[in-house]
């Protein structure tokens, strides 16, 4: 499985866990790669729009990781990323 599949799936798990995940210009004084925050009560995972698949999946999974996983699918492969 590459990048972009893992990605694609943890994408579908934050959706499944009610977390919104978003692809933004991080340039100027707001300079990353992105992480999780909360807007508005609900949580949010931006990740900087020109990072490449491997470095986006990177910062969802570690954002995810804090989340209880364990009563959804996720295939071997990404659970090791969570791990």
């Amino acid at each position: 499985m590459n990048a972009q599949d893992q990605l694609s799936e943890l994408e579908r798990l934050a959706t499944d866990l009610e977390v919104d995940v978003s692809y933004e210009p991080m340039g100027g004084l707001v300079q990353g790669v992105g992480g999780l925050c909360r807007v508005r009560g609900r949580y949010r995972i931006i990740i900087d729009r020109r990072l490449k698949p491997p470095e986006r999946l990177q910062v969802v999974a570690d954002a995810l990781r804090r989340f209880d996983t364990e009563q959804h699918f996720v295939s071997p492969q990404v659970r090791r990323l969570l791990a």
